[in-house]
């Protein structure tokens, strides 16, 4: 493993000598992020060598122990905290959810923060055996090495670089990393929504993109639709009309809610599964259907959900019974002043003393993320992506990070909460 800690410092002076406009990095902060890279890496082979896909209690109860464990030897307040007795109930949402770390810093001022990733993969066991963590050039690579162990690592070290500033001015720093975010954080949700609410500024460790190194301040809310319907079998060569074909009104259903999506608005709603029936002589008795929903905005979750309850309402086959279920799998983060405020300081930090472009604006961008859940009900800013560069999420072959993008991430969020707790920020 080879560590080049003070490659993006000499770009800085390089930029410098050519009379590149931006303002050199704070010493002390650049030093030290430095300092931090090779046991970032360190942290981030302990994390992805532990198997934590999010129906593996075993894994996660390892993982979570450990990153508590961090937390503690820093001095935090650290809990963790049991999210299955609150969780949203989906189909598919287990019965028993992995726990959440929650670890508490206390200052001096009177700002409170939180910096949130999580913990859990789409990995299932045994994988690593054959995909253990390794670095190549300027690329680690691990399973959820990506998505998203280096926020639970980007996080780790930004505390450890506070820590040996001796910064203490904000009034409370929260850290929560959960371990149901792959599975539309079930239990989590009810936890990260309430913080969410009792904090001045909230920012989310998911990765960037290799390709547009970009923070995210909306992202697509995330819905489902599950329309059961149930019938009576019978033969269908000698007696179909003592039969209640389950598979004619499904079929009916789904046509009349074919033209919902709305385009003006960026709300989409597609049937993309379905099933019935057992054998092809026999009337189906059963049939069910599923549809996916994107929306842009919380409010058109209502909108959506009332008209598929009308809808359902108009039967081809009255005698068979039909059962909608509709199932609010994360709600959309939608971009708002203080959030764009608080991106374009980042943007600054990032022009003016490290010499790097670094993108933001409100269009929707990627998938849905947890960052939405603290941002449900506060009007403060919450920000996503400042994780690592990476690649290959859920690919299970090709998931990496950036290994350059260690300093400048751990230099930036650090700034950040310094610059939030002294109230530097526009709108703070």
């Amino acid at each position: 493993m080879t560590f080049q800690p003070r490659k993006f410092l000499l770009a800085a002076v390089c930029a410098a000598c050519l009379g590149t406009a931006f303002a050199a990095p704070d010493a002390r902060i650049a030093s030290l992020a430095a300092k931090e890279k090779p046991a970032l890496l360190e942290t981030l082979k302990e994390l992805v060598s532990i198997e934590s896909g999010s129906r593996d209690l075993e894994g996660l109860e390892k993982i979570s122990e450990l990153i508590a464990a961090k937390f503690k030897a820093m001095g935090g307040e650290v809990e963790l905290v049991d999210t299955s007795a609150e969780a949203y109930r989906m189909e598919d949402t287990p019965e028993k959810i992995g726990r959440a770390v929650r670890a508490t810093f206390k200052g001096t001022g009177k700002k409170k923060f939180m910096l949130i990733a999580h913990m859990d993969t789409v990995y299932t066991v045994g994988m690593l055996d054959k995909q253990p963590f390794r670095v190549e050039g300027d690329k680690a690579y691990g399973l959820g090495i990506a998505d998203d162990k280096q926020g639970v690592a980007v996080i780790t070290h930004t505390v450890a670089m506070l820590q040996a500033l001796k910064f203490k001015d904000y009034g409370t720093l929260t850290v929560l990393i959960n371990g149901d975010e792959e599975i539309s954080s079930p239990g989590s949700r009810a936890l990260i929504t309430r913080l969410g609410g009792e904090h001045d500024a909230v920012l989310s460790f998911e990765g960037a993109s290799v390709k547009e190194d970009k923070l995210s301040l909306a992202t697509a809310g995330i819905a489902s639709v599950t329309l059961n319907v149930t019938g009576k079998a019978s033969h269908a060569g000698s007696a179909p009309e003592l039969g209640v074909n389950a598979l004619y009104e499904l079929s009916h259903q789904i046509l009349q809610m074919r033209d919902l999506s709305d385009p003006a608005t960026g709300l989409k709603m597609n049937w993309t599964i379905s099933r019935s029936g057992s054998n092809r002589n026999v009337i189906p008795a059963s049939a069910t259907a599923g549809a996916d929903v994107r929306v842009l905005k919380v409010s058109d979750y209502d909108r959506i959900e009332q008209q598929v309850q009308e809808r359902v309402k108009k039967q081809l086959i009255p005698e068979a019974k039909v059962v909608m279920k509709f199932e609010r799998r994360r709600p959309p983060l939608e971009a708002t002043d203080a959030s764009l405020a608080l991106a374009k300081h980042a943007q600054q930090i990032y022009k003016d003393e490290l010499g790097r472009p670094l993108g933001a604006d409100d269009k929707v961008a990627g998938g849905g993320t947890d960052a939405a859940f603290a941002a449900l009900k506060t009007k403060a800013p919450v920000v996503e992506r400042f994780g690592l560069q990476g690649f290959g999420a859920h690919s299970a072959d090709a998931e990496y990070v950036l290994v350059d993008s260690i300093e400048p991430r751990l230099y930036l969020a650090t700034r950040m909460v310094m610059d939030l707790s002294r109230s530097k920020v526009a709108g703070n």
